[in-house]
């Protein structure tokens, strides 16, 4: 069990995070939210690489924030930019990260490099450095080290950036198999990864989580109420102001625009079907009323 409870964190007048709780236990969660929302500001707290200003996150019971070492010794850890040495190669970089991460078996250090490095599809490029690889390639291997050592919590932000449509779904694979025992964080952009990866998921806006449900209880939620239109970009800002938008898409010289609604809002709208991208766009843009449990009334 990861416990978050209450944690805050400040960058000068930025308030990061605000009073942001979870309970998280193995499996895959995800976390969605727009830049700016904290979600990289909570994945370096979990890591241990900054610590909160206030609030407590334990695992398994053990303080992780004034005892960063019960964490580091179980993490797999992916940022969305990391930095290679120099001059090495995929091969000996992920040993010498496997040695420092107490992998002490050179056997078992070899064959756990030699199937991750398959599993990212960089088997036949091991031998180059990793400073000469392209973004997507270098991506893969960020993921190939986070998952050395069999790692209890794996924390992923942006994980498929830079990776193309299979790439993107062997990584996926590759979480999927490895979702049941650990605890696995990932936090992305792309809705659909979370709708067919996630069973558990949180939006997180302005420092605070927005929502936290199951992708299909929170579709649930906007079931119904969800009207399309196709109209000219010049409508937009008419309809933002007069219409409980949800969002908005180009197509074919057009734009489709979505609003939420019990019913029909005028005159050319058409219910759809929902997708976890309305219930995201419900939630984040303060069209869905959340009523808080009882327990974190008594934690206010």
């Amino acid at each position: 069990m990861l416990s978050i409870k209450n944690i805050s964190k400040r960058f000068g007048d930025v308030h990061a995070l605000k009073n942001v709780s979870l309970d998280l236990e193995p499996g895959l969660f995800g976390l969605l939210g727009p830049n700016g929302a904290g979600k990289s500001t909570l994945m370096r707290t979990l890591a241990t690489l900054q610590k909160p200003d206030s609030g407590t996150v334990t695992l398994n019971g053990k303080d992780i924030v004034n005892h960063p070492n019960e964490m580091r010794s179980v993490l797999g850890y992916l940022p969305q930019d990391f930095g290679v040495y120099p001059k090495m190669s995929a091969k000996a970089l992920l040993n010498h990260i496997a040695i420092l991460k107490g992998m002490n078996n050179k056997s078992e250090r070899e064959t756990q490099i030699r199937a991750l490095l398959e599993g990212v599809d960089l088997l036949t490029h091991s031998s180059a450095n990793v400073a000469t690889y392209s973004g997507g390639m270098r991506q893969r291997f960020g993921v190939a080290q986070a998952m050395l050592g069999n790692p209890q919590v794996l924390i992923v932000d942006e994980p498929t950036a830079g990776l193309d449509p299979f790439q993107r779904q062997r990584f996926l694979d590759l979480l999927q198999e490895a979702g049941e025992e650990k605890i696995i964080i990932l936090s992305t952009h792309i809705i659909e990864d979370v709708r067919d990866m996630c069973p558990d998921m949180a939006i997180m806006g302005n420092g605070k989580v927005i929502a936290r449900d199951a992708p299909e209880n929170l579709i649930e939620s906007v079931n119904g109420k969800v009207w399309r239109k196709k109209i000219d970009k010049s409508e937009i800002e008419t309809i933002k102001a007069d219409l409980p938008f949800l969002s908005s898409r180009y197509l074919m010289g057009g734009v489709i625009v979505s609003v939420l609604s019990d019913s029909n809002p005028g005159t050319g709208f058409e219910r759809d079907d929902v997708k976890l991208e309305d219930a995201y766009f419900a939630h984040l843009n303060g069209l869905i009323h959340v009523t808080p449990s009882i327990a974190e009334m008594v934690e206010a």
